[in-house]
């Protein structure tokens, strides 16, 4: 296996000048010139032999030639057809890479890992698009791909939204949505000068390590996330009216006070104020009242 050339400048700029390659915005490309990110990101995934990894937007094959040197086997997603002959260029004498050119939001990775991975779980690992970052990552978790982590690099304040506790600015749906599927740590902050062209704002490289099982117990997983968007849509509303003006949620009035009050909570208190145990407690009171509703 060939020693990976691009992640240094030069190298990068090359390849793009040798395809004469101009940079789409609708796509949020941004490549990674920066050896010593690279590396970090390898180390980080913990990524061994034994692993298959699916890199989202590989881009001109930089981070994929560092995948492929670590990994069994990569499958990289790429969707501007204009990166694929220069990915086949790049990536030639990497045997253990199959490069896919296809939008990550319909592709189907669950099949993708049953076919080339026996079902076990694979590794993502993706320096991700800021515009479609929480798509890509909900998708892979709602659609319950066989993961064991996920690393990516996003948007500095998306990372830290995905990590914080409740009563924080940064809190919501998605730190939610992210804490309910796995456990997410910050690995590294990377300025806008790791990149070409850079980005108007800093990045940071997050590991999201995949719960076997879900920390809290909830009887309707899809209620309960439409509960918590409900409560997060209108920041500045009571929980009590967030559900109650929320087209997703059929509850009465009196179900959902009695439902807030049953966890102990005041019914003038706001979504941001629940940590991800009440917001569980409070799905499973609201199902047990359409239960009871639809016996009558």
């Amino acid at each position: 296996m060939k020693e990976p050339t691009l992640g240094n400048p030069q190298n990068t700029i090359a390849v793009l000048q040798k395809y004469n390659f101009s940079f789409q915005k609708k796509f949020g490309q941004n490549f990674l010139i920066d050896t010593h990110v690279l590396d970090k990101i390898i180390r980080s995934a913990e990524i061994t032999k034994e692993d298959m990894v699916v890199e989202i937007g590989p881009g001109i094959g930089t981070m994929t030639q560092y995948l492929a040197c670590a990994a069994g086997k990569v499958a990289a997603i790429e969707i501007d057809k204009a990166l694929i002959p220069i990915l086949e260029d790049t990536l030639e004498g990497y045997e253990n890479v199959q490069v896919i050119n296809g939008d990550v939001l319909k592709v189907d990775i669950a099949k993708l890992a049953e076919e080339e991975n026996g079902g076990r779980p694979i590794k993502v690992v993706a320096n991700l698009p800021y515009y479609i970052t929480t798509p890509i990552i909900m998708g892979l978790f709602e659609n319950h791909v066989p993961l064991k982590s996920i690393t990516v690099m996003v948007q500095k304040e998306v990372a830290d939204r995905m990590q914080v506790g409740p009563g924080t600015k940064d809190y919501g749906a998605l730190s939610l949505a992210v804490q309910y599927y796995a456990k997410p740590y910050i690995v590294a902050n990377v300025p806008p000068n790791c990149f070409m062209p850079r980005p108007k704002v800093g990045s940071a490289v997050i590991r999201l390590e995949r719960y076997d099982e879900p920390p809290v117990q909830v009887e309707d997983e899809k209620l309960m996330f439409r509960i918590i968007r409900a409560s997060f849509n209108q920041r500045r509303k009571t929980l009590a009216n967030g559900l109650k003006n929320s087209p997703e949620l059929q509850f009465s009035k009196e179900e959902i006070e009695k439902a807030i009050e049953g966890i102990g909570k005041s019914v003038s208190v706001r979504g941001e104020a629940l940590t991800l145990e009440e917001f569980a407690a409070l799905s499973n009171l609201l199902c047990e009242s359409e239960r009871m509703r639809t016996k009558e």
